[in-house]
């Protein structure tokens, strides 16, 4: 096979993509008509967020907010025009059903490219083995239905740890594509960075790689000019990303680090849900524990609970074995940085992550395991590649590509059986809530359609999603001038609370929020109380009746 073929796109590339779109588009049919691409209340938030954009009071990129990083909502803005596709959810779905295609095939290429010097059957073989493991995981089908944001990175992640790779076989090879290949890896780690904050670590170590990697080639005569644009460029695109939203974040919220000491943040969070006399998440101050957590949130990603243990014994020995039998594969270590991430997460970032299993027996953010299924898509095709090559015999080598498939289609149908795990979080999280917004949206439908609505969109704004009441008719607490600390007397959601009947003609009120304490302090009648067990109270106050003393 030619290196163009290895590296480019050929007709290998476009059975996977062809396999991989099939898949994701019937898998998105079925979860869709099984109600379930709106479970996960983040799903609900992304697509949300995305439509403030343009639906809203103050419509900008102020609505984007902080702690969530844009490019997930910038990508879904074109697909939720359309009213249908906002309130069915598939609007949000695109990004991540096209990430979904974008993984699969750079999983492939991945291992293809990596294993090209080498034997071109059992190259191949590896690669599409690692394309199976990746692309046939139900955990990863399903959360690339949704808006949630995985998929997108785990796209990134893969291509940015490719267009590495292809860099370094550019040096070894003399190929002047090398400066190229870099300046690929460069945007999509700003991507990642834009995506999630695990791009910016993977960012991080990226670029020390590059820097010495750079560094050594002068070293060794290579050309100085190229490498020395190369080696600018690259940084400058990894360094823009975050600097940008560092400075967004001073700019609107006068604190550069918002999105992580602020009142959204997940630190913060845990702190006001903290109850007192109750120990922390399991993994808190404990770094061990903290790791032990996310291989556990990684193995009910990865199989049932029979074959759990012997998916990352595989990809250990597939990581052994690169070091050992190939060096040039270390770079595929990269796809391990997740576990470091978020271990100290989980212990120093108020990350919590709860699996059916272990305590606290509950489902939350079991889903960030999924972060380590390329290094196991990778480390366990590459195990099984340099095991059969270490037998002559071709009945033999067969015989072990055979178990390798067979075991993972065991896990897979394990899987499935029990329900992927991501599955069972969304909906076991997503019961009381759901129930509350369908109950309120039947209420809020009632209402006159051209009122205007003073509500607080953090917790349920799937109930506006339900009910198609455009954002635009709302008055909400993304309403003001963030930068103005700490509030904006000025600000419609200000005056709004201030006096609810001059600006708003319903105000929907939960339990004790902002507008359920405005309506109290205004003595507003209130026309329905919506009670679901497992949720706070939902009541619909008329702003312009007064209730009698």
């Amino acid at each position: 096979m030619k290196d163009s073929k290895i590296l480019g796109w050929d007709e290998e590339m476009r059975l996977v993509s062809a396999a991989a779109s099939v898949v994701a588009l019937l898998f998105f049919a079925f979860y869709l008509r099984h109600d379930s691409v709106l479970r996960y209340g983040d799903a609900v938030a992304h697509i949300n967020i995305a439509r403030r954009v343009f639906d809203s009071k103050t419509p900008g990129v102020l609505q984007l907010g902080t702690v969530w990083l844009p490019l997930p909502h910038l990508l879904m803005i074109p697909f939720l025009v359309s009213k249908a596709a906002w309130e069915s959810g598939a609007g949000g779905s695109v990004p991540s059903l096209v990430a979904y295609v974008f993984a699969v095939l750079g999983i492939f290429r991945l291992v293809r490219g990596s294993l090209s010097l080498l034997p071109g059957v059992a190259s191949r073989t590896a690669a599409y083995l690692a394309a199976i493991i990746l692309g046939a995981n139900p955990n990863l089908i399903y959360l690339s239905t949704t808006a949630m944001t995985e998929p997108l990175y785990l796209a990134l992640f893969i291509w940015a740890v490719l267009y590495f790779c292809e860099f370094i076989q550019g040096f070894d090879t003399g190929r002047r594509s090398a400066a190229s290949s870099l300046e690929k890896c460069a945007l999509c780690l700003a991507c990642a960075e834009w995506t999630r904050y695990d791009g910016w670590l993977l960012a991080i170590v990226v670029s020390i790689a590059v820097t010495i990697l750079v560094h050594v080639a002068r070293g060794y005569g290579q050309n100085e000019a190229t490498l020395g644009r190369a080696l600018r460029n690259f940084v400058l695109i990894v360094a823009a990303a975050p600097t940008v939203w560092l400075a967004y974040n001073w700019a609107i919220y006068r604190n550069p680090l918002e999105f992580a000491t602020g009142p959204y943040s997940a630190r913060e969070i845990e702190k006001r849900s903290a109850t007192p006399g109750f120990p922390a998440h399991p993994g808190s101050h404990d770094v061990i524990a903290a790791g032990e957590y996310f291989l556990k949130a990684a193995e009910d990603n990865l199989s049932g609970a029979s074959f759990e243990r012997g998916w990352l014994g595989i990809a250990i020995l597939g990581s052994a074995l690169s070091l050992l039998l190939d060096r040039r594969l270390a770079a595929f270590w990269l796809l391990w940085l997740p576990f470091p991430f978020y271990a100290l997460s989980i212990a120093y970032g108020g990350v919590p992550v709860f699996v059916p299993s272990w305590w606290p027996f509950s489902y939350y953010n079991v889903r960030y395991g999924i972060e380590l299924l390329p290094a196991a898509a990778v480390f366990f095709s590459v195990g099984i590649y340099f095991l059969s090559s270490m037998v002559d015999r071709r009945p033999a080598k067969a015989l072990i590509v055979v178990l390798a498939m067979a075991w993972v289609a065991a896990s897979y149908v394990s899987v499935w059986r029990a329900q992927p795990v991501t599955l069972r979080e969304a909906w076991v999280n997503s019961q009381s809530r759901i129930a509350l917004e369908r109950e309120l949206a039947a209420n809020l439908h009632r209402l006159p359609a051209k009122s205007t609505l003073l509500m607080y969109l953090g917790d349920h704004v799937g109930a506006l999603q339900a009910a198609g009441i455009p954002l635009a008719r709302v008055i909400q607490e993304g309403n003001h001038r963030t930068w103005r600390q700490p509030s904006d007397p000025a600000g419609l959601w200000e005056r709004a609370l201030a006096d609810p009947g001059a600006l708003a003609d319903y105000a929907i009120g939960f339990d004790d929020d902002p507008v359920a304490r405005s309506a109290r302090r205004h003595k507003l009648v209130p026309l329905i109380i919506v009670e679901t067990p497992g949720q706070r109270p939902a009541t619909i106050f008329s702003t312009h009746t007064l209730a009698r003393e």
